[in-house]
């Protein structure tokens, strides 16, 4: 798993430190048989080992293993993400009991559409099961999910109760049912084919991040304005207005999990190339190093888009479990949520086709280490010219 492997002598330590590399790493300390090893990473493996293995000071308080540490092994890393990720796939091999909590991880929120209950109703979880399909996101928090839920849920009349259903007409109901916000199939307020018509919008809204409700609101609009029906047109109009600040409460990362595809794109630890990972279904790919230029001697040259298509084209993806999958959903969530982190990502849109022009330009940012460049999705757009003209300044 860990790319270079070598013996540590505390006699030798001078020849051991110089052969070190002083860059970011994922390190192993192994001692003697059956004592527990020491997993970490580092932004500079020569410097930390040095004060883990170096010759001990009079009074100093740190961990020191010098006469503990026979084996070192370790790969270099480009970036915090893949040293994350690096450190997960040590300490879920060295320690299968705890590596989550030696890790931290909290697994990703996510809105589960129950739609094996006869009644579907969606929910806020951090587990997944085996249909990825009911799941999406990920969102920053238990917190953002409740509230992006219950804002869209608001448009539709499914049912917000988390009871096993038995239909009876002498059911009281509930407040929704008599605020007319939920079909009511408690007491047989609506057919089972209405309730399932219902579900069924829920359903592409969520898959389509909204944008069908959008569109038909919007068709509605117009039918209504055609027909000069300008008092439904208005309030139309106004369902549409109500809906863009919570379509702009969707991160472009959270989808529907079984269609996640994405391409992050990371600097390596060698200078003329960059590390990509594949992400899909919520997994991460093994890193793929990318040689950004192509060598005068490689024969025909290819375009930057081409050569990205031929490096990803080899599977690099394989069996996972369910706890694998959340796993690796919460590396990618920390990573995407951070106010401030290095590389970059792109998602594929709604037919599955990856962004190649944008991929090649982010590729180029982050190969130099520049910044990356703001993207708002069309729906943040409407929400910031609409947070600005309520706060006065469209001007």
């Amino acid at each position: 798993m860990l790319r270079f492997r070598t013996e540590f002598a505390p006699e030798h330590d001078a020849e051991f430190f110089a052969a070190i590399p002083a860059k970011a790493a994922v390190f192993l300390l192994r001692g003697q048989a059956g004592t527990e090893p020491y997993v970490s990473k580092t932004a500079n493996l020569r410097r930390r080992l040095i004060r883990l293995l170096g010759a001990e000071g009079e009074s100093t308080r740190r961990l020191h293993l010098r006469d503990r540490v026979r084996t070192l092994e370790y790969s270099p890393t480009g970036s915090d993400f893949e040293s994350q990720l690096g450190l997960y796939k040590v300490l879920r091999e060295a320690f299968p009991k705890n590596y989550v909590d030696r890790m931290r991880l909290r697994f990703a929120p996510l809105v589960h559409l129950h739609l094996e209950n006869r009644y579907p109703r969606a929910s806020v979880t951090v587990k997944l099961g085996r249909n990825l399909a009911e799941y999406y996101g990920p969102f920053p928090s238990r917190v953002a999910a409740e509230k992006f839920a219950n804002d869209a849920l608001d448009f539709f009349k499914m049912r917000r109760c988390i009871d096993e259903l038995n239909p009876d007409p002498k059911f009281p109901g509930c407040v929704y049912s008599e605020m007319k916000m939920c079909l009511a199939p408690c007491f047989q307020g609506c057919t089972d084919h209405e309730y399932a018509a219902e579900v069924m919008r829920v359903q592409e809204f969520f898959d389509t991040a909204g944008q069908s409700l959008r569109r038909e609101l919007e068709h509605a609009r117009e039918k209504a304005s055609e027909d000069l029906d300008f008092e439904t047109a208005a309030a139309l109009h106004a369902r549409i207005e109500k809906l863009k600040p919570v379509l702009a409460q969707l991160p472009e990362i959270a989808t529907r999990l079984d269609r996640m595809k994405g391409l992050m794109i990371q600097p390596s630890s060698d200078v003329d190339s960059v590390m990509l990972f594949l992400i899909e279904a919520g997994r991460i790919s093994e890193p793929i190093p990318f040689l950004v230029n192509q060598p005068a001697d490689a024969g025909k040259m290819h375009s930057m888009e081409a050569r990205l298509q031929e490096a990803l084209a080899v599977p690099t993806f394989g069996k996972s479990t369910v706890l694998e999958t959340m796993e690796q959903l919460a590396i990618l969530k920390r990573w995407f949520y951070r106010t401030s982190k290095t590389g970059e990502v792109f998602f594929a849109d709604q037919n599955g086709d990856l962004p190649w022009r944008r991929i090649v330009r982010g590729l180029s940012r982050v190969f130099r280490g520049e910044k990356a460049a703001p993207d708002l999705s069309e729906s943040a757009k409407d929400y910031w010219i609409f947070r600005h003209k309520e706060a006065g300044l469209e001007n």
